[in-house]
């Protein structure tokens, strides 16, 4: 590239790093199950605000909630961001970042924004393995750690059925024998079905959790743009939750109009199905919370026509009245742009009483908003079945007094002992969470 071009180029991304309105809400007014809405704010340069990625530095960690404690379950892993928690009480981790997809940032402005997000800690090569995590001495430290599968290609969701273990991979969902205690599988994975990929894969997490009586297979499958920019016929599939049959991989939209669905879980109570969402950016930076839902069989929650049940997109064309009349809107609403991935039940946990009954949710920080939103993990008291009541902190601090990220948080999960793991794949550490002493 000429000198002078890559001048301007860099020029420009500093531009748009400097550039956009801010925030004249409160996150907590986007919070709640009747979050405020403003109108749209869409400028023409669109708000850029990144908390650089600089990791912990030697003695830090992040802040516990009172009545809890943190500490390293296990460190310098390579961008872990999910969790899974085996019957035997190992730790399944993915170590994995976004696959090549060389069709997601073209133009001046996609390569800007390819420069400015590799500030987040998100432009590092794919370590596409899944590591073995054992504490079998039950001190709060994993003291074995082994490479259980790789060479696979941006792997993401994780879930056991009997023998089965299940991985969602940024293209395919696979199938992999697992003996337990095992330290490593060797054998070849299965592919289930294909799962939408291509040269944009915008949103590449793909996540996998089991129904109760093991016979489906939820995944999810994140949009391939921020709201259809790329075209309609990219978003085929997409910006939905499937229900794979496990015996035969026939899948079937179970619910759509989720813009990026990562983390799942079960409601304890309910046994209702629940997902956290993030929602669309550039049209302001109080719009649009991301959520926690319910999913509801066959609903449609709005994306890209919609957003918060009926309120519709202007950028989105062709428009699609009749199906936003059909959209509904989320339960609960976890602040805008706070990027909130991880989604766990308190189920197990052995936490303060306050802590007892509800979701955790790992929100991995914004980069659309003025002031930063999210960095932290929540936890969104349930009573009934369904939230009640304002979100708690749990883990705080993942910023330093420059604004620099030191780590962010993702995948979130009780474990054996009912303490609460939290992947940060920046700091490159399993957190654990478990009551003071």
């Amino acid at each position: 590239m000429h000198k002078t071009r890559l001048a301007l180029l860099i020029m420009l991304a500093g531009t748009l790093a400097a550039c956009g309105e801010s925030s004249t809400l409160q996150v907590s007014d986007g919070t709640g199950p009747s979050p405020k809405l403003p109108e749209p704010n869409k400028t023409l340069i669109p708000t850029v605000n990144i908390a650089p990625a600089i990791g912990w530095p030697e003695g830090t960690k992040p802040t516990a909630a009172a009545g809890t404690q943190v500490a390293a379950f296990a460190e310098g892993l390579d961008h872990p961001r999910w969790l899974y928690v085996l019957p035997n009480g190992d730790v399944l981790v993915a170590e994995t970042n976004a696959p090549p997809k060389p069709d997601d940032s073209k133009g001046i402005r996609g390569w800007v924004m390819e420069k400015v997000m590799g500030r987040a800690g998100a432009a590092v090569p794919s370590p596409n393995r899944i590591t073995l995590l054992r504490d079998a001495d039950h001190d709060g430290i994993a003291e074995t750690r082994t490479v259980f599968l790789e060479n696979l290609n941006s792997p993401f969701g994780m879930t056991l059925v009997g023998s089965d273990l299940y991985v969602a991979d940024s293209d395919k969902l696979l199938r992999f024998p697992y003996q337990p205690g095992e330290t490593s599988i060797k054998e070849a994975g299965t592919t289930v079905t294909d799962l939408p990929g291509g040269s944009i894969n915008h949103h590449w997490t793909k996540n996998v959790v089991a129904s109760q009586d093991g016979s489906k297979l939820y995944v999810s499958v994140g949009s391939n743009s921020n709201v259809a920019e790329n075209g309609l016929e990219a978003e085929q599939g997409r910006a939905a939750i499937w229900e794979v049959d496990r015996a035969t991989g026939q899948h079937r939209i179970f619910a759509s109009g989720l813009r990026n669905p990562n983390g799942m879980a079960w409601e304890p109570q309910s046994g209702k199905l629940w997902t956290a969402v993030n929602e669309r950016d550039e049209i302001g930076s109080d719009l649009v919370p991301d959520y926690i839902t319910s999913v509801k069989d066959g609903a449609f929650y709005g994306w890209p026509f919609s957003y918060y049940g009926q309120h519709v997109d202007v950028r989105v064309s062709p428009q699609n009245p009749e199906l936003v009349a059909k959209a509904i809107a989320p339960d609960y609403a976890v602040g805008p742009h706070t990027a909130s991935l991880g989604l766990t039940f308190a189920e197990g946990s052995k936490l303060p009483a306050q802590f007892s009954n509800g979701a955790f949710i790992g929100q991995h920080g914004s980069w659309n908003r003025k002031p930063h939103s999210g960095y932290k993990v929540i936890f969104v008291p349930f009573e009934g079945g369904k939230p009640k009541g304002q979100p708690v902190d749990v883990l705080t601090g993942f910023l330093d007094s420059d604004e620099k990220a030191m780590g962010r948080p993702v995948g979130v999960v009780i474990d054996k002992q009912g303490d609460l793991l939290v992947a940060d794949d920046v700091g490159n550490k399993v957190w654990r969470v478990s009551a003071a002493k």
